[in-house]
C-alpha cells in the first residue's frame, strides 16, 4: 500500500539500498527505495533485459498502461526478454519520494530534495546493477519516460544497445517550461499546499486537481476533443455516468481527470517531478546540446506525434537530425501528446521493426530459469498490495 489511494500490484517488488544516494544537487538520500516490476527471466549472461520508463504520473505497471506492447512476438515479449519497469525516483508508487518516510519517521513532504532526470536514471542504473543486468537490449519510454531513455544512452552507453523515445525531447523547451509553471501556480494557489509541508490527511486536493486539468489540456489536441465531445452534453456523452448531465461534456471530462488524480497521487511528488522535467537538458555539463546528441552512438528511434502540442514535432525532428544513428517515426494520432498511450497498438509494428533490425541476440535467453541474486549489500523484497 502506498501513502496515496493507489494500490501497488501484488507483483511489485522493492529494491532497498541502505547507503547514501548522492544527487546532482549535492544533497543525498540516506537510503534509496525503488519499487519495480519484472516480466520474464534474466538470461544467464544477463544480456536480455528491456527497460521501460513511465510518464509523469505513471507506475511500474507497464503491462497495464502499454498493454499492446506485451505478448509473444511483440516488442515486449516475456518469453524472450527480461522486462523491467520501476516507479521513478520522486514518485509516490513505492519509490523514495515526498510521500515516503524519512529517517526521522516522518513523511519527507516538502523536505524532499530537488531531483533531476539524471538522478532518476542513476536510480534505475542502481536497480539494473542489483538485478545483475549486464546488457539492455532496448530502453523504451514516452513523455517523461522518453527523457529518461535518452539519458540512459549517455549515462550508461556500454550497457544500452538501442533506445526508443516517444513524444519527448532532449531538453525542456520554453514552451514545456511554461506549461509546467502553470501547474506549479495551480498548486501554489491552494492555501493547503504550503510548499509541500502539508498534512497528508488533509492534502491540497483543489491545487493538485487544478494542476492536472492544466496538464490535460496540453496532453490532448483540439481535434481529439472536438471529435470525442463536440458540443455534446454530459448526458449525451456519458449517459448515466455523467456527473453534470446538462453541462458540456468536455468540461466534465476535464474535471473528472483532475479529481481522479487527487485520489491516486501525491501533490508534492507531482511538483518534484515537473521540476525534474524542467531541468532536463542532455547538453548540461556535456559541452552543449548539439555535442551531447552527436555523442549518442546507439540506434535511436524518435517517435513524433504530429498533433502533439506539448512536445511539438520540431523537438523530435531536431533529435533525429543531430543524433548520428537516429530514425524518425511519425505517429499518426489525432489525440495529441497522449497518442503515445492511446494509439500504441497502431505504431507497435514500427517499433518492433526497429528493434528487430538492430537485434543483438542474447545468450540463451529463452527458457532461462532464474535471475541472479542481488549482491549482499542490497535487499530485494516482494511487496504485495492490499486488496
Amino acid at each position: 500500500m502506498t501513502m496515496t489511494g493507489f494500490q501497488l500490484s501484488r507483483e511489485t517488488r522493492r529494491l532497498v539500498l541502505d547507503q547514501p544516494f548522492l544527487l546532482e544537487s549535492g544533497a543525498s538520500l540516506p537510503r534509496l527505495e525503488i519499487a519495480w516490476r519484472g516480466w520474464g527471466r534474466l538470461a544467464p549472461g544477463g544480456d536480455n533485459a528491456v527497460l521501460v520508463c513511465h510518464a509523469l504520473t505513471g507506475s511500474a505497471d507497464a503491462d497495464a498502461w502499454w498493454a499492446p506492447f506485451f505478448g509473444a512476438g511483440r516488442v515486449l515479449d516475456p518469453q524472450r526478454d527480461f522486462i523491467v519497469c520501476s516507479n521513478v525516483l520522486g514518485g509516490c508508487y513505492g519509490s523514495s519520494g515526498p510521500a515516503s518516510i524519512a529517517p526521522d519517521g516522518r513523511r519527507w513532504g516538502g523536505r524532499f530534495p530537488t531531483l533531476t532526470i539524471r538522478d532518476q536514471v542513476r536510480a534505475q542504473i542502481a536497480l539494473a546493477d542489483a538485478l545483475g543486468i549486464r546488457r539492455i537490449q532496448l530502453v523504451l519510454g514516452g513523455s517523461m519516460g522518453g527523457l529518461q531513455a535518452l539519458e540512459w544512452a549517455l549515462l550508461d552507453p556500454a550497457r544500452v544497445h538501442t533506445v526508443a523515445t516517444l513524444a519527448a525531447s532532449g531538453r525542456h523547451s520554453a514552451w514545456c517550461a511554461v506549461w509546467s509553471e502553470a501547474q506549479r501556480q495551480a498548486l501554489a494557489a491552494d492555501p493547503k499546499y504550503r510548499d509541500g509541508h502539508y498534512d497528508p490527511a488533509d492534502p491540497p486536493r483543489a491545487g493538485l486537481a487544478a494542476a492536472r486539468t492544466v496538464a490535460m489540456v496540453s496532453y490532448r489536441s483540439a481535434a481529439s476533443l472536438g471529435e470525442r465531445f463536440g458540443r455534446s452534453t454530459g448526458a449525451e456523452a456519458f449517459g448515466e455516468r455523467a456527473h453534470s448531465p446538462d453541462e458540456l461534456a468536455a468540461r466534465g471530462w476535464l474535471r473528472h481527470h483532475g479529481q481522479a488524480l487527487v485520489e491516486r497521487f501525491d501533490a508534492h511528488s507531482y511538483r518534484v517531478l515537473i521540476d525534474a522535467m524542467d531541468t532536463h537538458d542532455l547538453g548540461r555539463g556535456r559541452g552543449g546540446y548539439e555535442q551531447a546528441l552527436r555523442a549518442i552512438r546507439q540506434p535511436v528511434l524518435v517517435g513524433s506525434i504530429a498533433s502533439d502540442t506539448l512536445y511539438v514535432p520540431a523537438d523530435q525532428h531536431e533529435l533525429a537530425r543531430l543524433s548520428p544513428r537516429a530514425e524518425l517515426l511519425t505517429i499518426d494520432s489525432v489525440h495529441g501528446h497522449d497518442g503515445f498511450l492511446i494509439d500504441a497498438a497502431d505504431f507497435h509494428d514500427a517499433l518492433l521493426d526497429f528493434r528487430q533490425r538492430h537485434e543483438r541476440h542474447p545468450t540463451a535467453s529463452r527458457g532461462a530459469q532464474a535471475s541472479p541474486p542481488p549482491s549482499p549489500r542490497e535487499t530485494l523484497q516482494t511487496r504485495a498490495a492490499s486488496t
